[in-house]
């Protein structure tokens, strides 16, 4: 498809992108207009270019028709281009709009928002695809293309609300919405009638109507979805010849549902799908470190200081990462789009250290790295003129210390994934420390660029603790709550005698591995307290010790 070079088109680095789960090819034009062509709109994807409907202000003029409904919808046949042409609906998106007051009266729509254009296409395709669930197949027009025109008009003039779009704005991760342009969807035709029109021409009596209205409702309702404002003239059933309805194998009245701009998953069905998602996380982590032969595209097994990675990059930031095992079904949970804008609770006063809950409901915790920072420590202390001259960890080095730790059987935090991300670090040079930069220079990304770079800042993500891995697969309930020995100690859990025996213990036990802790503290050593509230111990009666801060931590 480079021929379409000609028109005035050129393909971005990665012509592939996806946005919610859904797959475009993303077509640029010289004037700034964007087209994000689906799956199902590919085999028809110079038809669908601007030129060949809309654009073409003749053609349009001729070809188009006004369908009926409370917001700008056109049908229009393509040009023929090369032998084909397709019939289209070009609805403009009302994302961030106040629901008219005509819909917007019904009771039902309390709290509905319009989906953006992406969010549309990628419930819709989810509930075309989904095979669960007591009701049949839904019928619905295929979702060909999303059509953003270059020109720029002021958000509020398209009736942009800034408190609707900004929710919008952070759910759309993998894609810049942009409040001052325009979105079209673009739907292939359904052929038929809607059924009001089939009453008026006398195909249906009202009372049938009435009924397929609530069947049809019932069955999207069984399958886990709702069309906050479907109406009768949403659903298109086909006339025959003989002047009857077309049916189906059972005798029922066959059927399509259109208009999916107020399309949502019912509550029971969104919670139902976070709890399978998360039960899969859950599964997968326990598993990660068995081999895959498969990698879909774009993913690359990868080993760096002894750890296993899925490596990728993100392309919703220009970042990349790095996700530990050898799953590569793993790397989308850790999309920085599921985690990075959750609410977040902060863990520790001085360092950018956070707790949240993904999108898919995985608890972890994640901490910006200092790499290519002085450590804050006094030069004139031993314990501090070490830590300076050591310099912190990369999160490559962390990971690859924790792993050598649990392999030597002393416990320690999860380490699950490493995100860089794709803007510029800001760090200041005169506080900057180059010595990891120049021990990672021959450390190389699959593209031959250096894993570590003074251009950006990287994130390490952590498995929150809350129970073995291998335990959660099996049943997922909170087995432990994790507290530091520090707070532990705080708020009356620990003696003084038994937090100073936890601290030399460890020590002695990290010494043993070949590992030193250049500024160890009670708030590095995670405890552990049961579903009985008190500390879990050895057989020994000392408190099972996690290790959770490898900032300086050094081989010996």
């Amino acid at each position: 498809m480079n021929n379409m070079d000609a028109m005035g088109v050129h393909f971005a680095s990665q012509p592939l992108i996806t946005v919610l789960g859904v797959k475009y090819l993303h077509l640029q034009m010289k004037d700034g207009t964007d087209l994000y062509v689906t799956e199902h709109g590919l085999p028809f994807t110079k038809c669908l270019l601007p030129e060949n409907h809309w654009g073409d202000q003749q053609w349009w003029s001729e070809n188009r028709v006004r369908l009926l409904g409370s917001s700008s919808v056109y049908r229009v046949p393509t040009k023929h281009i090369d032998g084909r042409s397709i019939d289209i609906v070009i609805k403009w998106n009302r994302m961030g709009q106040d629901i008219p007051g005509e819909t917007a009266s019904t009771m039902a729509l309390d709290g509905a928002e319009f989906n953006s254009p992406f969010m549309e296409f990628s419930l819709l395709l989810e509930m075309r695809a989904d095979r669960n669930g007591s009701g049949g197949q839904i019928y619905t027009h295929k979702p060909l293309a999303i059509y953003v025109p270059r020109k720029f008009v002021e958000g509020e003039k398209l009736g942009r609300k800034k408190s609707k779009m900004q929710s919008i704005l952070q759910s759309h991760a993998e894609v810049a919405i942009d409040w001052n342009r325009n979105y079209a969807v673009i739907y292939e035709w359904v052929k038929g009638i809607d059924s009001s029109k089939a009453h008026s021409q006398g195909l249906i009596d009202q009372e049938g109507v009435v009924s397929l209205y609530e069947r049809a409702n019932k069955e999207l309702e069984q399958k886990g979805y709702r069309v906050r404002d479907n109406k009768p003239q949403h659903i298109i059933v086909r006339p025959k010849r003989d002047g009857t309805l077309a049916k189906d194998r059972s005798g029922k009245l066959l059927y399509g549902l259109i208009d999916f701009e107020l399309l949502e998953r019912t509550p029971q069905k969104e919670e139902a799908m976070r709890a399978a998602k998360r039960h899969d996380y859950l599964v997968r982590q326990a598993r990660r470190f068995k081999s895959h032969a498969k990698f879909p595209p774009g993913l690359i097994p990868v080993n760096i200081m002894g750890v296993d990675y899925v490596y990728g990059q993100v392309e919703s930031t220009g970042g990349a990462l790095w996700v530990v095992g050898r799953d590569p079904m793993l790397f989308d949970y850790f999309l920085p789009e599921k985690w990075r804008r959750t609410p977040r609770v902060k863990q520790a006063a001085s360092t950018r250290f956070f707790k949240t809950m993904t999108k898919d409901s995985v608890h972890l915790v994640w901490r910006v790295s200092r790499v290519g920072e002085q450590p804050e420590a006094d030069p004139f202390v031993r314990s501090g003129r070490q830590a300076l001259a050591y310099g912190y960890n990369s999160p490559f080095e962390e990971f690859s210390i924790a792993m050598e730790l649990s392999r030597k059987g002393i416990d320690t935090k999860y380490p699950r994934a490493i995100y860089m991300t794709g803007h510029r670090s800001t760090t200041d040079e005169s506080l900057a420390d180059l010595s990891r930069y120049i021990s990672h220079a021959d450390l190389l990304t699959p593209e031959g660029q250096p894993i570590l770079s003074q251009k950006r800042e990287y994130i390490s993500i952590w498995g929150y603790w809350n129970g073995p891995d291998e335990v959660l697969a099996v049943k997922d309930e909170v087995v432990y709550e994790g507290i530091d020995a520090l707070s532990a100690y705080r708020n009356g859990l620990l003696t003084q005698k038994a937090y100073l025996q936890v601290m030399r213990q460890t020590k002695k036990r990290l010494a043993t591995a070949g590992i030193e802790d250049l500024s160890l503290s009670g708030s590095h050593l995670l405890l552990s307290i049961d579903k009985s509230k008190r500390l879990s111990t050895d057989k020994n009666g000392i408190p099972v010790v996690r290790i959770r801060n490898f900032e300086l931590l050094k081989r010996r």
